[in-house]
C-alpha cells in the first residue's frame, strides 16, 4: 500500500482528493496539512511515501516546503507530486529545482491523479502535458544558443518513430494525443519515449524535451 500524505490548505479540496485517493486499491492517505510549515512537522510521524503538495499556501509555499524536505529526506526516501492550479512555468521550474518528482494540474481527472501518484512512488517522475509545455516555453524563449553537437549527435542514434514521439511530446502532447496521431497505443508510446530517455540519457520527460530543444529538434 502506498502511504500519501495531502497538503493543501483548502479543506473542501483535501476532501475530494482524499475521496479519490481512498477509491484506488493501491493507495492510502495517512495524513493531512493545511500549510507548508504542517506538512514538516507532521512526516516523522505519518511516515508517507508520497506527498501531495500544493504551491500556494500560508506560511511557507509548497515549494519552499518542498526543499525544506529535501534537505533531510532525499528522492529515495520520500517522492513529492506538486498538485496545483497555477501551472505557468516559472513554478513548474521552481518545483523541480526544489526536489519535486511531479507537477500535476488541479485540472486532472481522477484516473490521471492515481496513475500520477503510483508512477512517483515507482521512482518515475510524472508531468502533466501543461507542465511540459511550460518547460519547453522557458527553454524556447530563453537567448538563442547553438545546436548543442553531443547533444545532437544522441539524438541521430534514434529511430524514426522515436524522433517523431519526441518532436511531439516537444509540442506539449500527452501519450494519448501522441497516440491518437500517429495510430499507435499509448504503451507503445510510452515504449518509444523510455527509449529515446535512455539513448540521450534524460533522467525524465521533462529533460528529454530539454535535451531535444538543445539538439535542434523542434515541434513539427
Amino acid at each position: 500500500m502506498i502511504r500519501v500524505m495531502l497538503v493543501d490548505d483548502q479543506e473542501m479540496i483535501r476532501a475530494g482528493l482524499r475521496a479519490i485517493i481512498g477509491a484506488h486499491p493501491e493507495l492510502e492517505v495517512v495524513a493531512e496539512a493545511g500549510d507548508g510549515l504542517a506538512v514538516l512537522r507532521q512526516l516523522d510521524e505519518a511516515r508517507p511515501d508520497v506527498v501531495l503538495m500544493d504551491i500556494r499556501m500560508p506560511g511557507i509555499d509548497g515549494v519552499e516546503a518542498t526543499r525544506r524536505i529535501r534537505l533531510t529526506r532525499p528522492a529515495e526516501r520520500l517522492r513529492i507530486l506538486v498538485l496545483t492550479t497555477f501551472d505557468q512555468d516559472e513554478n513548474v521550474l521552481q518545483a523541480l529545482r526544489a526536489g519535486a518528482d511531479g507537477f500535476l494540474s488541479k485540472g486532472a481527472g481522477p484516473t490521471e491523479l492515481t496513475d500520477a501518484i503510483v508512477s512517483v512512488a515507482a521512482g518515475d517522475r510524472a508531468l502533466s502535458p501543461s507542465a511540459v509545455s511550460a518547460v519547453v516555453e522557458h527553454v524556447v524563449q530563453q537567448r538563442a544558443v547553438d545546436v548543442d553537437p553531443a547533444l545532437a549527435a544522441r539524438f541521430a542514434e534514434l529511430t524514426p518513430r522515436e524522433r517523431e514521439v519526441v518532436s511531439a511530446l516537444t509540442a506539449g502532447l500527452d501519450a494519448a494525443e501522441i497516440a491518437e496521431r500517429f495510430c499507435l497505443s499509448p504503451f507503445t508510446v510510452k515504449t518509444h519515449a523510455n527509449r529515446a530517455m535512455t539513448k540521450v540519457a534524460a533522467r525524465d520527460r521533462a529533460q528529454l524535451v530539454a535535451f531535444a530543444i538543445r539538439a535542434g529538434i523542434r515541434p513539427d
